[in-house]
């Protein structure tokens, strides 16, 4: 059993961090940065042309992660493949050893350094966790027998904090009722819309990996109010940010204290530490988080 699945079923507050592949066959920064930030995190997401921008891929990714002792999150994103190529990256992942799976849609390809790619969406995430939670249980798509299925612990996006909400509410009591037995956010900013989402879908019995995302410069805030729906840092900390002698250091002391809150909200913490591996050790040991 995976250990991320295991501290989610024991209700153990559970901290996963973020890697992103190289843009090339390089991965030792990669490694580096796997050594740093996997000692503090039960699994460790492996982002997939994060985006809509070329990196080596997920599956390898999740690889090298398994192959250093540490537990991948293996991010499969609608966007690049067809239901046969999404299937087959499926077997294959369950077939290296991996365990967890994150199923997305994906970034829009004219947003990153390929414009012209054609996205594939064959398939929406909602289908894929369907699929996914049926290669569990044995069989493809087209409900034949596999010659051996998977176990993967399946997960999904949520964004509580875009609105309408019930409209991401319906969504996201889809993808719990196809399969997703937990949900990692988008970055958390009002404490409020959180305990919202996390009081609806508790009924569904998934559980809620809240996202932290290290603001760590005033670019990254304006970055994120100019070109992300949905998505809207408050005017106090943007201002805090951008008024701090050390917007980095400020980052990271507002991750401990968004942290320290979330243990009692939610089932654990996504960090999103753009790069600054330092800071997730700092982070989790900041709130008091075991």
């Amino acid at each position: 059993m995976s250990r991320l699945r295991e501290a989610l079923e024991a209700s153990e507050f559970v901290v996963t961090g973020e890697i992103a592949p190289p843009s090339g066959t390089n991965v030792e920064q990669m490694r580096r940065s796997i050594e740093i930030v996997g000692p503090f995190c039960h699994a460790l997401n492996v982002t997939d042309n994060q985006g809509a921008t070329l990196h080596l891929s997920s599956l390898a990714a999740s690889k090298v992660v398994l192959d250093m002792g540490f537990e991948p999150v293996f991010q499969q994103t609608c966007r690049d493949r067809n239901r046969l190529a999404l299937q087959s990256d499926l077997l294959s992942a369950s077939t290296l050893g991996v365990e967890n799976v994150l199923v997305l849609s994906g970034d829009d390809p004219r947003l990153g350094d390929h414009p012209h790619a054609k996205g594939v969406f064959d398939l929406d995430s909602t289908q894929l966790i369907a699929i996914a939670a049926g290669m569990n249980e044995g069989r493809d798509m087209m409900d034949r027998d596999l010659d051996g299925g998977t176990d993967f612990l399946i997960g999904a996006a949520l964004f509580p904090e875009a609105e309408p909400w019930d409209v991401q509410f319906a969504r996201a009591g889809h993808k719990a009722e196809a399969g997703a037995r937990f949900f990692q956010t988008q970055a958390v900013f009002d404490m409020s819309k959180i305990r919202r989402a996390v009081e609806a879908l508790r009924p569904t019995g998934a559980k809620i990996i809240a996202g932290i995302l290290l603001l760590k410069s005033p670019r990254v805030v304006d970055f994120i109010n100019e070109r992300l729906a949905g998505l809207m840092v408050p005017d106090d900390i943007a201002e805090r940010i951008r008024s701090a002698s050390d917007p980095a250091e400020e980052s990271i002391q507002l991750a401990i204290e968004q942290a320290s809150e979330l243990r009692g909200i939610t089932d654990g913490i996504h960090v999103m530490h753009l790069g600054v591996d330092e800071a997730v050790e700092r982070i989790v040991r900041g709130a008091g988080i075991a």
